[in-house]
């Protein structure tokens, strides 16, 4: 799923509307194809369309089978060759295949699951969406597929007719201390699709003049976290240097399944900081979890380098390398 794709929330309300609708989804590529496998395109009963599956080179003619299909209230899967041209024209050096399958809500999706499908992205909550392409078989799963949803990727499984379309929430980005560090991290964030969050009480560093655009919460780290959840597509990297700060904050994310957690700080410090964790009942097991001194090993000198350490570790961490 791509990162703020809106497609099941929009298939479902142009349903409910009387429109029609239509998911139309990339199953398959090879090649230079324009879209990842998973991207997706809706499309309404009167014309109307909202997402890609190919950056625009057969757009055209999945919309024409889409309203066929609508009428005929069946599935199809079709494949396109993205002639070299076109694909070009979107930005790519050569062409492709790409296959997508097409899904009236109602008559082939049903309406409930593309609801229960909706209501779990808006809790936040993994779940794979999985289609039999030869027999129809429809189903939601949840705890399954767990390399996939870790790695965001959609695709067939080995048996050639299981799709599985992965929808994760999107991932987020919890920095407490808005530092100079956090300055440079926070835009990289948002470039490698994370949703930031800075916390910091500190009047003279949350503010918007440092930060602008970004989403500040000036309370106290533990009354921050809290409000705003952690879930296994959160990070957490802590900043302050400050115990105060840093710790309630750390203890939160110690007892929640944030996928990773850094904190900055020497060797010393982390050590120290081990030690309050350990005074205050955490087990050796939770506090591995504790990447510090923070990010990769790669001789970062300043905060730019230090934000790139951080974030490729994270990504490490995220898609299960060591």
């Amino acid at each position: 799923m791509d990162r703020f794709d809106n497609s099941p929330e929009t298939a479902l309300a142009w349903f409910r509307e009387g429109r029609g609708a239509v998911l139309a989804t990339v199953v398959e590529t090879w090649g230079s194809a324009p879209r990842r496998v998973g991207a997706q395109l809706v499309i309404a009963g009167d014309g109307r369309i909202e997402g890609s599956v190919s950056g625009g080179c057969v757009e055209g003619a999945v919309i024409v089978e889409a309203l066929e299909a609508i009428e005929e209230g069946e599935a199809r899967l079709l494949e396109f060759g993205v002639t070299d041209e076109d694909a070009f024209s979107v930005g790519l050096a050569c062409g492709g295949t790409i296959r997508v399958l097409v899904e009236p809500v109602g008559s082939v999706l049903p309406e409930p699951m593309l609801a229960e499908l909706v209501a779990a992205r808006a809790r936040r909550e993994p779940v794979a969406y999985e289609v039999n392409v030869e027999t129809g078989h429809r189903a939601l799963r949840r705890n399954a597929y767990a390399d996939r949803l870790r790695m965001d990727r959609s695709g067939f499984e080995e048996d050639g007719r299981t799709f599985v379309s992965v929808h994760n929430p999107p991932l987020r980005l919890i920095v407490v201390g808005a530092v100079h560090i956090a300055q440079a991290l926070v835009p990289m964030a948002r470039i490698a699709g994370y949703d930031p969050i800075i916390i910091d009480p500190r009047e003279a560093f949350a503010s918007k003049t440092r930060f602008p655009g970004e989403k500040l919460l000036k309370d106290w780290p533990d009354e921050a976290v809290a409000s705003i959840g952690l879930d296994a597509r959160t990070a957490m990297v802590l900043l302050t240097h400050d115990p105060k700060l840093d710790d309630p904050a750390l203890q939160a994310a110690l007892n929640s399944d944030v996928f990773y957690i850094g904190a900055l700080g020497s060797s010393r410090t982390h050590a120290k900081r081990v030690q309050r964790m350990t005074e205050a009942g955490f087990s050796a097991a939770q506090l591995q979890r504790i990447h510090g001194p923070i990010g990769l090993d790669i001789g970062a000198a300043g905060p730019a380098e230090i934000a790139v350490s951080v974030i490729a570790q994270m990504t490490a961490v995220l898609r299960g390398k060591a």
